[in-house]
């Protein structure tokens, strides 16, 4: 079953409104104890990075959530600031992350080379996909989902991207290493691309 994380940020009910609608079973899961019966872990996210590394280290699921990860194997999709939280750092906080990929920070996309473009990225944009990634099973390449964001995922090792997006420059979106999956775009909020992306995640 897909554990939704609830611990106070993201439209849980979103995820688990498409998966109903898919026949895939999920639940909501706000304490450690939660996770036991989870075969695959959605953490969900919006607004500041500090304030969302808050939120989940008072939900006391952080430990949990590693066993999960590294001993279980368990996949787990980290949605916009939950796939920041991945990271290291963050230019929009001053908290550690989880540090889950090597060298993941959060850059503000004014880093990005003759930036110029309105702030925040929202509304619907594009996507390179690798077809190669199961979490892009019957996607077009340039597939279009929906952004709201002010930062972005600097990944230096290329290998572990597996998607980009261009706005006033090219940056990665989508991230993988291992069983760890993340995406900065909204997939419950991206109609039926996102409606696929969310059964290939629960396929994998």
């Amino acid at each position: 079953m897909i554990a939704i994380l609830d611990y106070g940020l993201g439209n849980i009910n979103a995820f688990s409104n498409i998966y109903k609608s898919l026949g895939i079973e999920s639940f909501h899961a706000s304490k450690p104890k939660d996770l036991i019966n989870a075969s695959h872990i959605i953490l969900p996210g919006v607004g500041a990075f500090d304030w969302a590394i808050e939120r989940l280290s008072k939900s006391e699921m952080i430990n949990a959530l590693e066993k999960c990860v590294f001993e279980e194997k368990i996949p787990i999709l980290g949605v916009c600031v939950g796939l920041q939280m991945f990271a290291k750092s963050s230019d929009e906080g001053i908290l550690e992350g989880l540090s889950w990929l090597d060298n993941a920070e959060i850059k503000h996309l004014q880093n990005l080379q003759n930036f110029q473009n309105k702030l925040p990225h929202m509304g619907w944009n594009n996507i390179e996909i690798n077809h190669n990634e199961p979490l892009f099973r019957s996607l077009d390449n340039n597939s279009r989902f929906y952004f709201l964001h002010s930062y972005y995922f600097h990944q230096p090792d290329a290998a572990n991207v597996i998607s980009f997006c261009d706005y006033g420059g090219r940056f990665a979106c989508a991230v993988k290493k291992e069983n760890i999956y993340g995406v900065q775009f909204h997939p419950e909020k991206s109609h039926h691309n996102g409606i696929q992306l969310l059964e290939n995640f629960a396929n994998i």
